[in-house]
């Protein structure tokens, strides 16, 4: 069985024929733009989102032929509004890291919502996710108003959204996954919530039909893209939700860590869990066994901090950040909080504001090129101290994927700083393989984990350097989060 993965994803689009043993036939990829029109603001094209998802799976096909099936893993909480009439976009998608909405949530958070939008989805009110943002445009695009008042609006996630567009607008659903993440999903009926829906002023009659990820979603429309009609799309997971599947865990008891723009790392847990940390409750996934659960921790900037900093440095990229660090020993002191578009979890604060501490005479780039990779490393150290505080008992090896999770270099800082070994992917795309291996497993019984090819890392620092080097990064955490008031 051959399966093709589309990987949407915040920095490109990547299309992978995999076949059932799990090796990879083809590969294509082409880059996306993210626009920040504003402070706070990110948003991205929903058409050129499309236009990406047919070019690679265009080349995907012209270099190994069609598949027998689809899946899909998408980048999560994105939100995208069309008229099914025209099955055009009608305006820019605020993608998951737009911040447009803070003081939206704020207001509901003053008013004695959170509580109870946490008890139904298991995440706390934040402009992360696509209920405010829906609320948003359609207070400040007319055409959205119109639109659902006439019965013509479509919102939905970056999945629902390709799946329309792959099937000719025959097929408007979502999976369990990404409807989890929408803050608009009761995670205990499985149902968006017309409840929810009206705390935020966001209807929930124009979102697509939540399904299991294993679902049969639709098939492919003539024309629609390079493939023939007919072709099955048999998955969908958001891409957090399928790395974890990629990596294998089945179980409670091991840490997936993505290292992209953002950060995500994810932990199944025995049944439905809310946080006391900082973390969100949600749906790993649905398929034929039942509902999968997990604790999740997202980071808002992660390895973008290195591309961050290159890029001030005059740097062609976030490898030659690297080779720069790698030139010093350690960080001289210095401390960076990448804090560019607030804290994420567990911190969740939208006011702060990256900060560089630590810095003397002797500073040189050097030394801030290796806190940047300290600092990538020490937000997913916060994350899972908050797991294993949640869960009550230490948590096993990180297992972890993602662009910047081949820099053996950045591994191995995070091998010194959680205290624990770190499994890194020899593949990069684990979310392609995991949303394949959904697939695979429902029709041939298994696919062999990405883990099978991981570089593992132990690590070397001693109990008191480690304790050291958190105690500056916490106090670094409470500068960025509390330092002097701020025009915004």
């Amino acid at each position: 069985m051959r399966v093709l993965a589309i990987d949407q994803g915040t920095t490109n689009t990547k299309a992978l024929l995999i076949e059932q043993s799990g090796a990879i036939l083809a590969r294509a990829s082409a880059p996306l733009t993210t626009s920040y029109p504003r402070p706070g603001w990110a948003e991205q094209s929903a058409a050129d989102i499309w236009t990406s998802v047919q070019e690679v799976i265009a080349r995907a096909a012209a270099e190994a032929g069609p598949p027998d099936a689809i899946a899909i893993t998408n980048q999560r909480e994105t939100l995208v509004l069309w008229d099914s009439a025209t099955s055009q976009p009608i305006c820019a998608a605020p993608i998951w890291q737009c911040r447009r909405t803070a003081e939206d949530c704020a207001a509901l958070i003053a008013g004695g919502h959170d509580q109870q939008v946490i008890e139904a989805t298991g995440l706390g009110l934040n402009p992360l996710f696509p209920a405010s943002k829906l609320a948003w445009l359609l207070r400040n695009v007319p055409v959205a108003r119109d639109l659902h008042a006439e019965g013509r609006l479509r919102a939905g996630t970056v999945d629902a959204w390709l799946l329309w567009n792959l099937t000719g607008g025959k097929a408007f659903a979502t999976d369990h996954s990404n409807a989890s993440r929408t803050q608009l999903f009761d995670t205990r009926s499985l149902t968006f919530s017309a409840d929810l829906g009206r705390i935020f002023g966001a209807p929930v009659d124009c979102l697509p039909n939540p399904m299991p990820s294993d679902s049969l979603f639709g098939t492919t429309a003539q024309g629609a893209t390079a493939l023939p009609a007919g072709i099955p799309i048999r998955a969908m997971m958001g891409d957090s939700h399928a790395a974890l599947y990629g990596h294998g865990i089945r179980a409670p008891g091991a840490v997936k860590a993505t290292y992209g723009t953002g950060s995500s790392l994810m932990t199944l847990t025995p049944n439905r869990t809310a946080s006391n940390h900082g973390l969100s409750g949600t749906i790993a996934w649905t398929d034929r066994t039942g509902t999968a659960y997990a604790l999740e921790g997202n980071i808002t900037v992660s390895a973008q901090a290195a591309a961050f900093m290159a890029r001030l440095f005059g740097l062609p990229d976030a490898a030659a950040l690297s080779d720069l660090a790698q030139t010093v020993p350690d960080a001289g002191g210095v401390t960076f909080v990448p804090a560019l578009a607030g804290l994420g979890a567990p911190h969740w604060n939208d006011g702060a504001r990256g900060t560089i501490a630590g810095m003397t005479h002797a500073t040189t780039p050097a030394h801030l090129a290796r806190a940047t990779f300290e600092a990538i490393a020490h937000q997913i150290a916060d994350v899972l101290a908050a797991m294993e505080a949640d869960i009550g008992q230490p948590l096993s090896a990180l297992r972890a994927d993602g662009g910047a999770s081949g820099n053996g270099f950045l591994m191995q800082l995070q091998a010194d700083l959680i205290g624990h070994p770190v499994q890194a992917s020899q593949v990069e795309e684990v979310g392609a393989l995991g949303v394949a291996a959904m697939v695979i497993c429902a029709s041939v019984g298994t696919m062999q984990p990405s883990t099978a090819g991981a570089d593992l890392f132990v690590p070397h620092m001693t109990a008191a350097d480690r304790d050291h080097a958190r105690q500056n990064w916490r106090a670094a955490i409470s500068q960025a989060s509390n330092g002097p008031d701020r025009v915004q």
